[in-house]
């Protein structure tokens, strides 16, 4: 038995007109936003080796190089172990420098020691583009 008879009207959400137009500029933008990073990632050269293994871990040793005009502020480098086919089995993120300037800072990552790992990448991961503490535009 019903606890009340009463009709009740319900309707739908409104959606925005605007609601297909932003979605539209959201999917083109996307690919020219990551093009736009991975200009940047040009600006960065990273070399390194490996320093030691571990029953765990491998540490690695590198230098990171802003080839960039600006500083690069908040660097972080991330460090991957990948099998034969080029799978990552395993990462380790590093932080690098809170400001590289047009040169080089050097980092050490560790990256969990998986079986089956025949090489490594690292690669600058984040970062952005800036003046330096303390300098005035």
């Amino acid at each position: 038995m019903p606890y009340n008879t009463a009709t009740v009207a319900t309707r739908t959400p409104a959606t925005s007109p605007w609601l297909p137009l932003v979605l539209v500029l959201a999917a083109l933008a996307a690919p020219l936003l990551r093009a736009d990073h991975t200009l940047a990632q040009a600006n960065f050269r990273v070399t390194w080796s490996v320093e030691k293994t571990g029953p765990t871990h491998v540490e690695l040793a590198g230098v990171v190089v802003n080839e960039s005009s600006q500083d690069a502020l908040d660097v972080y480098v991330t460090a991957a172990a990948v099998d034969a086919s080029g799978k990552i089995l395993a990462r380790g993120i590093a932080f690098v420098a809170p400001q590289i300037p047009r040169r080089s800072a050097e980092f050490s990552a560790r990256v969990p020691n998986v079986r089956g790992t025949t090489a490594f990448r690292v690669s600058v991961s984040n970062f952005r583009f800036g003046l330096g503490r303390g300098e005035s535009p």
